[in-house]
């Protein structure tokens, strides 16, 4: 059986792990400092990977943003600042010298979900509600990231035609409405220019009407994205992940939203099962399946 290298690229963590058969065998992990400079990265990934990598027959990464032929990019360029064309397949197989597959974090915990439901849906979506909104995508049971990597991109499908512009351009999009950045947002008026998404949340726990609102708009923006997927789709289910989507009382909003809606829009709607480590252990699934 092989070991994989397991590296999980977030905007403000950096993990790497040795997975053999879906187990953690050795994690580490550190912030991402200074994330918008190519060669600090460039160091830290090289000071991470290179005590485990001779251990490893394979390397498999989960990166947040859009991974295109290997280059690291976004549909908000802006979130990466000077990762934006980072080569992160080059620049990681350079490194260890071996066999080297990446994809974005979101696509490898869908798979992650995928395998951790024992593989009993056929069809199934998950999605992200954290700092932005993502998704992946399983369908006919093989996970889905597209030509350009851009598959299961749905936190910028549209939510709100006169909603507020996303970073990606376009205006309404979900993430612009459903994120826990945008719930911070949303949350200044009422709460003062330091207000941030946990902030609303906690308030919305103590019953604050402001902060419900807000809340609840996000839970219902979720909800259509759901129904959009599901009826494009025919999904069986939908996993809910993310700081905020396994927030206390989250999925019930958006399951109460969602239960307004025609049966057809309707999917099981599940929580996320396999928490930090989904990325990793998900990428590593993923990789496994690619190489035989």
């Amino acid at each position: 059986m092989k070991t994989c290298l397991a590296v999980d690229l977030g905007g403000t963590k950096l993990a790497a792990a040795l997975i053999c058969g879906g187990e953690v065998i050795e994690k580490h992990q550190v912030e991402t400092l200074s994330s918008k400079d190519p060669k600090v990265l460039t160091s830290a990934l090289r000071d991470l990977l290179l005590p485990l990598a001779s251990r490893a027959d394979l390397v498999a990464v989960a990166s947040t943003g859009i991974i295109n032929q290997g280059i690291l990019t976004a549909l908000n360029p802006d979130n990466l600042g000077g990762l934006d064309q980072f080569p992160i397949h080059a620049v990681i197989a350079d490194i260890t010298g071996l066999p080297t597959h990446v994809i974005n974090d979101a696509q490898a915990a869908a798979w992650a979900e995928f395998q951790a439901y024992d593989a009993k849906y056929d069809n199934l979506a998950f999605v992200t509600v954290s700092t932005g909104v993502g998704a992946g995508l399983v369908l006919n049971r093989a996970l889905v990231t597209g030509s350009r990597g851009i598959a299961g991109h749905a936190g910028h499908m549209l939510a709100d035609p006169a909603g507020p512009r996303c970073g990606c351009g376009r205006k309404g999009c979900v993430e612009a409405i459903a994120s826990g950045s945008a719930i911070g947002r949303a949350g200044v008026p009422f709460f003062g220019e330091s207000t941030t998404g946990r902030d609303v949340y906690m308030r919305y726990l103590a019953g604050d009407s402001n902060a419900t609102a807000i809340v609840e708009r996000s839970a219902s923006a979720v909800a259509q994205l759901v129904a959009d997927l599901t009826i494009s789709l025919d999904l069986d289910a939908v996993v809910l992940g993310g700081s905020v989507g396994l927030a206390d009382n989250y999925l019930t909003l958006v399951k109460d939203a969602l239960s307004l809606l025609p049966t057809v829009y309707q999917p099981e709607l599940i929580p996320a099962l396999s928490g930090a480590d989904a990325g990793l252990i998900g990428v590593s699934l993923w990789a496994d399946t690619e190489t035989k």
